[in-house]
């Protein structure tokens, strides 16, 4: 028997490989579905089921290519309701792999489908249960993304779901079994995960809060559903295309995979309403980008800032990126259902700067600078745009509060004649944040450069003193 955990640090997200004699399970695949049919193929292994914990919202995940390219038959828990082909198991059934066995167990709560998967050696001993977004290391799935499915379906009656799901369902279980959570720290499916991916369903108990047993089932309610952000925009679109279809891949790489030339894309641009996406590096994107672009790096959280940002999941993507990594980003944006990507710069930003296009640039100041433009005008407005948990447990005293995922909603709080320092921890958000800003007509934006951190490290600023952000909603 063979358990593998295929973690993708963008998404937080762990898909799993389990082989036995020649038959093999996916559990929770990714959208591009290659590297699992690859792993079948070089050990001879036919891919027999495509086990999916629940309708995902945070990805599309691969199901429906899997099983069109392997054969495999794709398998929901009890109450699951895919608008296409698949096994319904029902709760303890059991399912045959090689030598070993899997046993279906229905865990409502996070969604009313969700279902947990524990896996059998061949002598009957349980070995690992595979828990999708019902119990992550340190933590449980947020209970509220599933409300829209019913009209009396709230968040507190899902956490009282799952309650009784991980008391009468997985807590029993033996405390030597391994637990294959399907996100880690990052993802926004739960609020406080660890960073770790496996752990023991023993040191769960001793650990996890939700697992506690002197907990009652008001207490653990309250617990669960205190200080939930409001979920990504793109989350209920992600859930519709896991249960109603999608295009397939295939379709989609072919689709984005065009190469523009300068004027070609040029012309894109002004035909379409596509958004122009810049994913260099933030650094880079300042120096010079095509006007109107924004940028969203490819090396920091892409995909969920890219959710986040981009409200409109059949939006029109033309993609500038660097040299080699244009079939990259086409696919971690449909891993998140951004599935219309209609061609890229070919050459990239320097094939534009060649051309003679007209460019445009983001200032940047270092922490100094900052510090003497304060000085010098102490009119000048600085924005925090990290969490609002960030920001309140350490701050530069005088600066606002804008989070970066809330800045759809607040540009009435913008004034467009004001010039703005703007911030983050390191410069990543910074960055989208003003891409976005210019894209809009608010070019008074200065981006420091380093973040919060070159800012309390430069020792020139007033900083609050230091919550732990552990006591923060």
């Amino acid at each position: 028997m063979k358990i593998e955990q295929i973690y993708t640090g963008c998404l937080a997200q762990g898909a799993y490989y389990i082989e036995s004699n020649g038959e093999a399970v996916v559990i929770d695949p990714l959208r591009e579905v290659e590297p699992y049919i690859s792993r079948a193929e070089k050990s001879g292994a036919n891919i027999k089921y495509v086990l999916e914990t629940h309708f995902h919202a945070d990805f599309v995940s691969g199901h429906l290519d899997l099983a069109e390219k392997t054969g495999a038959q794709i398998v929901f828990g009890p109450t699951a309701r895919p608008e296409f082909e698949a096994h319904i198991a029902t709760d303890g059934e059991l399912l045959q792999v090689g030598d070993v066995t899997i046993k279906v167990l229905h865990t409502p709560g996070h969604t009313m489908e969700s279902t947990c998967y524990l896996l059998r050696d061949a002598t009957g001993k349980d070995m690992a249960i595979f828990t999708g977004d019902t119990l992550f290391i340190g933590d449980v799935g947020r209970p509220d993304l599933a409300q829209k499915t019913a009209a009396d379906l709230t968040q507190e009656k899902l956490a009282s779901h799952l309650f009784k799901s991980l008391r009468t369902k997985i807590r029993p279980l033996a405390d030597d079994i391994v637990v294959y959570p399907a996100h880690g720290a990052g993802s926004a499916c739960g609020k406080n995960m660890s960073k770790e991916t496996i752990d023991t369903l023993g040191n769960q108990k001793r650990t996890n809060y939700a697992l506690r047993l002197d907990m009652t089932e008001d207490e653990f309610v309250k617990e669960v559903t205190k200080g939930l952000a409001p979920p990504p925009a793109y989350f209920p679109e992600n859930v519709m295309m896991n249960m109603q279809g999608y295009d397939r891949i295939d379709t989609v790489m072919q689709r984005g995979n065009r190469a523009l030339d300068p004027d070609a894309f040029e012309a894109a641009a002004n035909e379409t309403d596509a958004i122009l996406l810049d994913t260099r590096e933030a650094s880079v994107f300042a120096e010079g980008f095509i006007p109107n672009a924004i940028n969203i790096g490819i090396d920091g959280s892409f995909a969920p800032w890219v959710g986040a940002m981009m409200p409109d999941i059949k939006q029109n993507i033309l993609i500038i990126s660097d040299a080699g990594r244009e079939e990259e980003v086409i696919t971690r944006l449909a891993r998140v259902g951004y599935d219309h990507t209609i061609g890229y710069l070919n050459g990239g930003f320097e094939a534009w700067q060649r051309a003679g296009k007209e460019i445009d640039q983001i200032e940047s100041v270092t922490a100094s600078e900052m510090a003497q433009r304060l000085h010098d005008d102490p009119t000048l407005t600085v924005l925090d745009v990290r969490k609002p948990g960030e920001h309140f447990s350490e701050h530069f005293i005088g600066s606002e509060n804008i989070p970066l995922e809330d800045l759809n909603e607040h540009f009435s709080q913008i004034n467009k004649n004001k010039i703005y320092l703007v911030h983050c921890a390191s410069g990543y958000r910074s960055m989208i944040f003003n891409s976005i800003l210019k894209s809009r007509g608010y070019d008074r934006v200065v981006n420091v450069t380093g973040g919060f951190k070159a800012i309390k490290e430069s020792g020139l600023f007033q900083i609050s003193h230091y919550v732990c952000p552990s006591t923060i909603l």
